[in-house]
């Protein structure tokens, strides 16, 4: 399957975006085809070999829309540069000009009912005067008559062809009413010049508004683009040279100073500088890079001079490949939004249907034929499926966008709607909820012994030793550092922590699964020392079992034991463990104030998974199960009616990932483009398992109030404007009333929208 995004122009209502997605989606070959009306774009995804990118353009183009692939540079400007400006400043005149025009129309109208002066002539010519600005209006608003008589054409009709009905109606009715009284005819029926231009003014202005508070909707994908700079510094031929960015080729030599943005992704060969990466992965403290260190574009050079060699350029950086995922997240329709397409595909027929039989139900009641024009223009202008499109494309571009900020990717809009229900959270252990590497936690002295009569290999005294326990440690440090081990790794890395020096070791001895050992000298003579289990002291004939409770203890607690002994005797315990990573366990706090169960999915044994959830306060342990198994233990969770949602570091976790309702993916940045959750954490920091579940809940009630205001004001108008109140009260809305009510409601759900940009990220600590 091939995904693509497509840029489409001349969508005018939300009817036009599910025109478009309805066409499609009857073709073979299109497995998806998602329309934005906010940000204009189709998201496709279809198959090559039953369909291929021509037709589909041809298929959009016979619906009266022009379709085109922007190249990764031309997406790049244009969300900040022209195409959107100059189509706001084309709409922005449409408005003025429409409201110069209409000025006269207004004074003649209203002149007399405010006891304004009222010249002879406007009196005597006053329905010339109309027609003629009235005329100048429809050809200011002419894209709009345009727009809507092409899709009645097409009998695919949309917000415009109600427009387009409503002020034809009352345009060419007031003409044929001046016509005939030129003509001598009596006529005492009214004219409606001011309606048809007021609400061509009206829908102008909307038009003009929504272009305004839309552009606003896409700010977060224009931070995102604006952090990468124009230009870099390239060396080549030892020379310094500036160069756009769209010129840099993989295996570049790029230099970057002090306060200067690094401009493509790539690896440190010369420098050492800290780089403030915030707004890539949210992390607030600047990070230290060294030669070797991987460094991302679009992050900021705080202290020093780096010099790095391009790796990833254009589309493959890691700002560009995020920048494509919050694309494409809103692009796509949470469920929710399903209802609100079917309404909008039915809903321009069925209006036109309601004022075609509200007028004719008014003749019949013996209504003048001007009363029934009202109820049938009002009908038709008050009407806004515009709402209806704008509620979920705009709360999901900015939720989508305020998530981004935060270093969470949220994939697809379908994810919001679900992490909102989970009632599960299930984090794989290593790598997720701890480090995923071993630490020294504790070092134990057994018995005393004189720490003097050892020499280090320099014939140096031992000098600057606290205690027993860096003895113990610099012993077992000087066995491991000729070991490849992860274990023999964390203890030496913890002596060179206390700076500690090491002896050197003769006759070093590796014993498979089980641990190692060595000689040492001792003053002037050589001391056996062994490190390593149970079975490796018993075999060489030293007994363990007056410290078998404290070794016991602490392997309750999951930690991994290493027994030192030396001439024959134990005299110190190492204990290690795989440490939690920060704000593991506030995160499950959250969680649970949230009313969300937690638990843990390890391959390790039941009492170390046992220990790390009574440390964290976690409800379930499931252990010992292969990767393999993962995805089997989620499914019997879903089968006794729980939402999950698996947190995994998306290595060995993809079929749990895959299985589970929501899938959310700890990973570096590097890796965002082959995860596989619905949402990705790129800064690794638990917390945004957190604030994922919070902006999703939070945006999908935007949502939800969106959706509501926009059913609630079309039920409730239409009604109204067909006259259901006139009977009781004598109430009937003047179209030109309607106009203004329809532009409110539109501008309404995205302002109600834009409120999201308030939101605060908070963690309760």
């Amino acid at each position: 399957m091939t995904k693509i995004i497509l840029k489409i122009s001349g969508m005018h209502c939300a009817s036009c975006a599910v025109n478009i997605e309805n066409a499609l989606r009857k073709e073979a070959g299109i497995k998806s085809a998602n329309v934005n009306f906010a940000s204009e774009k189709l998201y496709l995804e279809f198959d090559e070999k039953k369909i291929d990118l021509t037709k589909v353009k041809k298929i959009i183009e016979k619906l009266g829309y022009k379709s085109w692939e922007e190249t990764f540079e031309e997406e790049m400007k244009n969300h900040y540069e022209k195409a959107k400006v100059e189509e706001r400043e084309k709409v922005k005149k449409r408005f003025f000009l429409a409201l110069i025009f209409s000025l006269p129309i207004i004074y003649g109208a209203m002149g007399e009912m405010l006891r304004l002066p009222m010249p002879m002539f406007f009196k005597k010519y006053h329905p010339l005067i109309q027609f003629i600005f009235a005329t100048f209006v429809i050809l200011s608003s002419l894209n709009i008559w345009i727009s809507g008589l092409k899709n009645l054409l097409r009998l695919s009709p949309n917000m415009d062809s109600l427009i387009f009905i409503g002020t034809a109606v009352a345009y060419f009715y007031s003409l044929i009413i001046s016509v005939l009284r030129l003509l001598g005819t009596k006529m005492e029926a009214d004219l409606y010049y001011e309606s048809s231009a007021l609400i061509l003014v009206f829908i102008s202005l909307g038009k003009y508004l929504e272009a305004i508070t839309k552009g606003k909707t896409s700010e977060a994908i224009k931070k995102l683009i604006e952090l990468q700079p124009k230009e870099a510094t390239v060396i080549r031929k030892d020379q310094e040279i500036k160069i756009p960015i769209s010129k840099i080729k993989i295996g570049d030599i790029i230099l970057v100073k002090p306060g200067e943005k690094i401009p493509v992704d790539g690896l440190v060969i010369d420098g050492y500088s800290a780089v403030d990466e915030k707004l890539i992965t949210g992390e607030s403290i600047p990070v230290e890079k060294k030669e070797g260190d991987e460094v991302i574009g679009g992050t900021i050079n705080k202290t020093g001079i780096l010099k790095f060699k391009a790796t990833r350029v254009g589309k493959d950086t890691i700002l560009a490949q995020i920048i494509k995922i919050v694309e494409e997240a809103m692009g796509s329709k949470p469920p929710i939004q399903l209802l609100a397409d079917k309404v909008s595909f039915y809903f321009v027929p069925f209006v036109i249907f309601i004022a075609i039989f509200s007028f004719i139900v008014w003749i019949l009641l013996g209504k003048p034929l001007s009363f029934a024009l009202t109820i049938f223009v009002s009908v038709l202008i008050i009407a806004c499926p515009c709402a209806l499109g704008l509620a979920t494309p705009t709360a999901v571009m900015i939720g989508t966008g305020l998530a981004a900020k935060q270093g969470i990717l949220i994939k697809n809009a379908k994810a919001l709607e679900i992490a909102r229900d989970v009632n599960i959270v299930i984090f794989d252990k290593t790598g997720t909820l701890t480090k995923g590497e071993p630490s020294v936690t504790d070092v134990i002295p057994v018995r005393k012994f004189p720490i003097s009569s050892f020499q280090l290999s320099n014939n140096s005294e031992i000098q600057n030793l606290k205690s027993q326990t860096d003895f113990i440690l610099q012993l077992a440090a000087s066995l491991e550092k000729n070991s490849e081990h992860p274990l023999a790794e964390a203890i030496v890395k913890k002596a060179k922590e206390k700076n500690l020096d090491l002896f050197e070791v003769e006759k070093f001895q590796a014993i498979p699964g089980h641990g190692v050992m060595g000689e040492i000298k001792n003053k002037n003579s050589k001391v056996k020392i062994l490190l390593g289990t149970r079975k490796l002291m018993l075999d060489n004939g030293i007994n363990p079992a007056f410290i078998e409770e404290r070794l016991m203890s602490l392997e309750k607690q999951g930690k991994t034991t290493i027994i030192l002994a030396h001439d024959k005797e134990i005299v110190g315990i190492i204990a290690l463990a795989d440490t939690l990573k920060d704000y593991a366990k506030e995160t499950v706090t959250n969680l649970h104030k949230m009313g969300k169960k937690v638990a843990i999915l390890t391959g390790d044994n039941k009492r170390v998974g046992e220990a790390i959830a009574q440390q964290l306060g976690i409800d379930k342990v499931l252990a010992e199960v292969l990767p393999q198994e993962k995805s089997t233990e989620i499914k019997k969770l879903q089968r006794e009616g729980n939402i999950v949602a698996m947190v995994g570091d998306g290595i060995n976790d993809a079929p749990a990932l895959a299985q589970a309702d929501l899938g959310i993916v700890l990973g570096s940045g590097a890796d965002v483009a082959i995860e596989t959750g619905e949402i990705i954490l790129i800064n690794d920091d638990l917390r945004n398992v957190v604030n994922a579940i919070k902006v999703s809940k939070y945006t999908l009630d935007k949502i939800k109030q969106n959706l509501f205001w926009a059913f609630f004001y079309n039920t409730v108008s239409i009604p109204i404007a067909a006259g259901i109140l006139y009977p009781f009260s004598g109430l009937l809305l003047n179209p030109i009333i309607s106009a203004v009510a329809m532009v409110f409601s539109s501008v309404s759900v995205v302002l109600n929208s834009l409120l999201m940009k308030r939101y605060q990220f908070k963690f309760e600590s």
